[in-house]
C-alpha cells in the first residue's frame, strides 16, 4: 500500500483500529487527520506519526454532533483541498441485553455513535471527495451482516447492518 501524498481522514482515530490504521496511513505517505474525542489519547497518536516523520493533523469532535463533525470536516478538508481516504471507523459496542431489558437511551446511545457518527462522517467528508473520487472504509461487524443470533446484541448489530446498507447506497 502506498499512499503518498494522499489525504485520509479516520474517525475513532485515538485507539484500537482507528489509532493502527492512522499511523500505517502515515507510514505509508497519507496526511492522516486523526478525529477523535479524546484530546490526550488523540494527541499521543499524533505525537507517534510526527515522531516517525509522518503527517497529521488532531481535529476533536463528538461524532455525534453535526456542528461540530462539520467544523472539523471542513477545517481538514479545506486546508488540502481535498479528502482521497475516508475510514469512519468510530464505534461502539453499546449494552447488550435482551430487547425488553435494553433502555431506551441505551439503543438510542449505540445508534447515534456507531450510524449517526458514520453518517455525518461521510456526509461532510463527500463534497471533498467528488472532484477526485476517493475510498470509502467503514468498520463493519459478522453481527451486522450475517450472525443474528449473538443474544442481546440488537442496538449494535441493526447499526452494523444499517452502515452495510449506506455504504451499498454510496
Amino acid at each position: 500500500m502506498e499512499l503518498n501524498e494522499r489525504v485520509a481522514l479516520i474517525t475513532g482515530a485515538s485507539s484500537g483500529i482507528g489509532r493502527a490504521s492512522a499511523r500505517l496511513f502515515a507510514k505509508e505517505g497519507a496526511v492522516v487527520g486523526l478525529l477523535a474525542r479524546n484530546e490526550e489519547d488523540v494527541k499521543e497518536v499524533h505525537g507517534e506519526i510526527i515522531s516517525d516523520g509522518g503527517r497529521a493533523e488532531v481535529l476533536l469532535a463528538d461524532l455525534t454532533d453535526a456542528a461540530g463533525m462539520q467544523h472539523c470536516v471542513d477545517r481538514f478538508g479545506a486546508k488540502y483541498k481535498r479528502i482521497d481516504i475516508v475510514f469512519a471507523n468510530a464505534g461502539i459496542n453499546g449494552v447488550w441485553a435482551p430487547l425488553d431489558e435494553l433502555q431506551v437511551e441505551e439503543f438510542d446511545k449505540t445508534v447515534n455513535v456507531n450510524l449517526r457518527g458514520t453518517f455525518l462522517t461521510l456526509k461532510f467528508a463527500l463534497p471533498y471527495m467528488r472532484e477526485k473520487g476517493g475510498a470509502i472504509l467503514i468498520t463493519f461487524s459478522v453481527n451486522g451482516n450475517r450472525i443474528f443470533s449473538n443474544t442481546g446484541a440488537t442496538a449494535y448489530s441493526c447499526t452494523k447492518a444499517a452502515q452495510v446498507a449506506m455504504c451499498k447506497m454510496l
